[in-house]
């Protein structure tokens, strides 16, 4: 089986790659598969409370949507448009923030054990990286090509979970995350530091990311965007159908379910397909 489906091919004079930009959460990290199963739940329920009287089915729909469109963005970007959906249907406006703070509680209620059994020892940091992630990483270091981190997820917790999957120095392009005073997409900012403060040109940029936005940004820009649909839970280099069609309309030139065959990535990025 190849280990890229492509979307869109394009050819070696196309691009130079000396720049890889890689999300982390569903990307490289496992340590927060289920999120989704956190957020979606919480936000309906502070809908749902707002518009006692509304269609369940509907609010539902809207809020997994706007969940899922703005997946890569920071966090507080989901909760921005969550206020916005409660002052719609009558409820009061609240600081963003306080939704932020209440979803990252519940989320760490669900993934507490994971970091604890990073932490001691008891878990081997494979376990919860997605596979072939760790040598793809040094395959490219080894073939000239920077590799850099952009999340949605806050600095400091990327920063910690990069520690415990023993992957902070596996990125000398810098790791970078959300901060709560900024609303500009740390992502963006990632990749405006590449052009602008090391002059980095689209074509030599290639993106790995399970997020419609960052795959949306880098391939608008002329970047080659490489979509990871990621099954989280099962893993086995299987697609997940619901990613790949995401990644798909993002504009991903291609989708790949993990790194297993980092050899064979690398070589269709340097020369085409």
């Amino acid at each position: 089986m190849t280990a890229l489906e492509i979307l869109h091919p394009w050819k070696q004079e196309q691009y130079e790659i000396h720049t890889a930009l890689f999300d982390w959460d569903g990307t490289v990290s496992l340590i927060r598969t289920g999120w989704q199963d956190v957020m979606i739940p919480y936000f309906i329920e502070v809908v749902e409370e707002a518009d006692p009287r509304g269609d369940p089915a509907e609010i539902r729909s809207v809020v997994t949507d706007f969940v899922d469109t703005l997946t890569g963005k920071q966090t507080i970007f989901q909760c921005i448009r969550l206020n916005e959906e409660v002052v719609k249907r009558g409820g009061p406006e609240r600081d963003p923030l306080l939704y932020k703070k209440e979803y990252l509680r519940r989320l760490e209620e669900k993934i507490h054990d994971r970091k604890e059994a990073l932490r001691n020892g008891t878990a081997d940091p494979e376990e919860y990286t997605l596979p072939g992630a760790r040598r793809f990483l040094e395959l490219l270091q080894s073939h000239g090509i920077s590799c850099t981190l952009a999340s949605g997820t806050d600095e400091p917790d990327v920063l910690y979970e990069a520690s415990l999957l023993r992957l902070d120095k596996a990125f000398e392009g810098g790791i970078h995350g959300a901060r709560d005073e900024v609303r500009i997409s740390s992502k963006a900012l990632a990749i405006q530091d590449m052009l602008e403060t090391r002059h980095v040109k689209p074509r030599e940029l290639v993106s790995f990311g399970d997020g419609f936005v960052e795959v949306q940004m880098v391939a608008e820009l002329g970047g080659l965007a490489i979509g990871v649909a990621s099954d989280e839970v099962h893993k086995h280099s299987q697609i997940n159908a619901w990613k790949r069609r995401r990644l798909s309309d993002a504009g991903a030139f291609a989708i790949i379910p993990d790194f297993v065959q980092g050899e064979e990535i690398l070589q269709k990025i340097q020369k085409g397909v």
